[in-house]
């Protein structure tokens, strides 16, 4: 049950770290009066969750491998 529920968050957060990146860098304008839209510290931020989600679900695959 555990190891689900990291899997999910981790990929949420690499989901919404993709959603960020797009704002950021304008190819996903939505909704149009997002203060994240052409923002490139949103780019980096959105980088970031990218990185922290992949690891969230490569530690969770290490976990379920050694269990």
């Amino acid at each position: 049950m555990s190891r689900t529920i990291g899997y999910v968050v981790g990929l949420l957060m690499i989901l919404l770290g993709l959603i960020w990146i797009a704002q950021g860098s304008g190819y996903f304008p939505y909704p149009a009066s997002s203060f994240m839209i052409n923002q490139s510290i949103w780019v980096l931020w959105g980088s970031i969750m990218v990185v922290a989600g992949l690891a969230v679900t490569i530690i969770i695959s290490r976990l379920r491998r050694k269990g």
